[in-house]
């Protein structure tokens, strides 16, 4: 009985030893098996939360003003805006003046007169200012003399000549009637070549001498600045005192004297778009009115349409000339122009008629 219960309290006994683990490795739990646990529950977690806002409904406020607001209403169509196909087709550009020009000198000098002033009309050739000339007339007193030197030593020459060729002759009948020697007759032979070529080089001297006195004249008048065209005075560069030379030198040097527009090369020049330059002919008729003249209709034609285009703008130059001239069209006024129907509209029916043939 003794032994009975011992063996009972013993089965009973807890033994700590085989309780415990061996080692701590054994006791940690393997990381592995934890973090796939872990994810495993994120995705269940993230999958039932998304289920409950597909489900859930909409907010009362939108459903409410979804309801006031009514069914949406279509927007108006948008209406591009472009020119007519009656003609209405219109541009915008400016006056300009295919003659205008800078009026400088071709040489270096010191303007000492000035004959023109803004608005003068001025003519073909007209003196517009001069240049200090006194160091071109010395040169051209000079080239003057010369010539007058070498055309005294060429009648000198020709003088000699003259005697000699006569002596020559006499010498001959003497010698022929055996009274001259033969070496008389040599050297007067001799002479005469000799002066002969004499009066080539005194000739030649006095050529060289007429053209030095017509270089030197036209640099002289070079001092007279003159217009190239008939035209009306625009601006005025230069003043009296300064200096004027053909290209920059820089400093207070000018290169430029007055600037002459011929008014009647005027005409006017638009840019087009690209897209309707097929619409424009040139012989064309237009309307053309100044921004200064609002209520003045200006008649005008198609001259040329410019065969370039701008890559810019996507535009193309067209030229107008005006059929009235008149003083109040200025250059570099803004203009609006109105290309007519009737002018355009015979082009392409003829291009259609021949195409179907």
């Amino acid at each position: 009985m003794g032994q009975d219960r011992t063996q009972l309290l013993r089965s009973l006994a807890i033994d700590r030893e085989a309780s415990q683990p061996s080692s701590p490795a054994a006791r940690r739990p393997k990381a592995p098996v934890l973090a796939l646990v872990a994810a495993a529950a994120g995705l269940v977690a993230g999958a039932w939360w998304l289920s409950l806002r597909l489900r859930a409904p909409a907010p009362a406020a939108l459903v409410v003003s979804e309801q006031l607001a009514g069914p949406p209403v279509p927007a108006p169509p948008v209406t591009v805006a472009e020119p007519r196909q009656g003609g209405g087709l219109t541009a915008s550009g400016y006056v300009v003046a295919r003659r205008k020009a800078t009026i400088a000198a071709e040489i270096t000098g010191k303007v000492v007169e000035l004959f023109v002033d803004e608005g003068m009309v001025v003519a073909a050739g007209q003196v517009v200012a001069r240049l200090d000339s006194m160091l071109a007339e010395a040169d051209l007193n000079l080239a003057q003399s010369r010539a007058v030197a070498a055309e005294a030593a060429m009648s000198a020459v020709a003088a000699d000549l003259d005697d000699a060729e006569r002596i020559l002759g006499r010498i001959r009948s003497l010698s022929q009637k055996s009274i001259a020697s033969e070496a008389d007759l040599t050297k007067a032979e001799a002479k005469v070549g000799v002066l002969r070529a004499q009066l080539s080089q005194a000739q030649a001297q006095v050529q060289t001498a007429r053209l030095d006195v017509n270089r030197n004249a036209t640099v002289l008048d070079k001092h007279n600045i003159r217009a190239p065209f008939a035209g009306i005075v625009v601006e005025r560069s230069a003043q009296p005192g300064e200096m004027i030379s053909p290209m920059s030198a820089g400093g207070f040097t000018r290169t430029g004297i007055c600037t002459i527009v011929d008014m009647d090369s005027i005409e006017i020049e638009v840019d087009v778009n690209e897209a309707f330059i097929g619409r424009v002919r040139p012989g064309g008729g237009i309307s053309a009115v100044l921004d200064a003249y609002p209520e003045w209709t200006i008649p005008a034609v198609v001259i040329a349409v410019v065969p370039t285009a701008n890559r810019e703008k996507a535009t193309v130059k067209v030229r107008i000339g005006l059929q009235q001239k008149d003083p109040r069209v200025l250059p570099d006024m803004a203009v609006k122009v109105k290309f007519h129907e009737e002018a355009n509209a015979a082009a392409p029916a003829v291009e259609t008629t021949s195409a179907a043939k």
